[in-house]
C-alpha cells in the first residue's frame, strides 16, 4: 500500500521548487562574478555592476548590464566587454553550489514518491548549466523554464505546466521558493501549500501581504513539512 504524506493542511504528492537562491546561493555567485569582472578591469565597484542587473533595464541575466557598465567608466571595447562577459559566465557558474542539505532532501523525497520539479524564471540553457554543476539536475522530472510555459512567475502557467506534467492537482502540491511575489503568489493563487525559503530572500523588503503556509530557515526543513519523518 502507498503511503502518503502531507502537511497539516493537506496531502503532498508533488513538490514545485524554484531554483536560484532555493536550491543554491545565486546572487552570492552573481556577487562574486561582478568582483572578478571588476578586478579584471583594475577599476569600478563590484556592487555598482550587480545592482546594473537590478534595474530592469534588461534581465537580471543579460550581458547587455555589463555592457553599461563599462561604458558608465568609459572603458567599453568590444574585445574587453568580451572577457568580462566570459569571466562573469565563468566565475558565476563555477561559484555556485547547493545549499547545505539540499541534495539529501531532494533524495529523501524522491524516495518516497514524491514527484519534483524546477520552476524558474531562468533561461533553458542557464537552468541547465547550473542544476548539471550542483549535481541537482537528475532529482526532477521536469524543468519548467519560460521557453516551455510562455509566461514568467508571479504569472501561474509556469506551476501549472509543472502541475500537468506531474499529472497532480494545485491542492495536492507544494511550491517552494525565495520570493514571495514570485512564488508564494502565485502558488496561493492556485491553491497549492506555499512553503518561504526565507534563507534565500536577499531581498531587502517583504511585502506584508503576502503570507507562506509555512517558513524555512533551511531546505533540509522540507521533509518534516509534508511529513516524512
Amino acid at each position: 500500500m502507498q503511503t502518503t504524506y502531507g502537511t497539516r493542511h493537506r496531502t503532498v504528492e508533488a513538490v514545485l521548487c524554484d531554483m536560484d537562491n532555493t536550491l543554491f546561493d545565486l546572487v552570492g555567485a552573481k556577487r562574486e562574478a561582478c568582483r572578478c569582472v571588476v578586478d579584471y578591469l583594475g577599476t569600478g565597484d563590484p556592487e555598482a555592476l550587480f545592482l546594473q542587473f537590478l534595474r530592469g533595464v534588461y534581465g537580471f541575466e543579460d550581458h547587455r548590464n555589463i555592457r553599461d557598465y563599462l561604458e558608465d567608466l568609459e572603458v567599453y571595447e568590444p574585445g574587453t566587454f568580451e572577457v568580462c562577459c566570459r569571466t562573469y559566465e565563468d566565475v558565476k557558474l563555477d561559484t555556485v553550489s547547493a545549499y547545505p542539505g539540499v541534495e539529501e532532501t531532494l533524495e529523501c523525497l524522491a524516495d518516497t514518491g514524491i514527484g519534483l520539479a524546477v520552476v524558474t524564471d531562468a533561461e533553458a540553457f542557464q537552468a541547465r548549466r547550473r542544476l548539471e554543476k550542483t549535481g541537482l539536475i537528475d532529482y526532477f522530472e521536469v524543468v519548467v523554464t519560460p521557453e516551455v510555459s510562455g509566461r514568467r512567475k508571479p504569472e501561474p502557467d509556469s506551476l501549472l505546466y509543472a502541475l500537468r506534467k506531474l499529472d497532480t492537482a494545485p491542492e495536492e502540491a507544494m511550491m517552494v521558493g525565495d520570493s514571495l511575489v514570485r512564488d508564494i503568489a502565485p502558488g496561493r493563487q492556485l491553491g497549492m501549500t506555499t512553503a518561504f525559503a526565507a534563507y534565500g530572500d536577499w531581498r531587502a523588503d517583504r511585502p506584508a501581504t503576502i503570507e507562506a503556509d509555512i517558513i524555512l530557515a533551511a531546505f533540509s526543513e522540507l521533509p518534516g513539512h509534508v511529513g516524512i519523518p
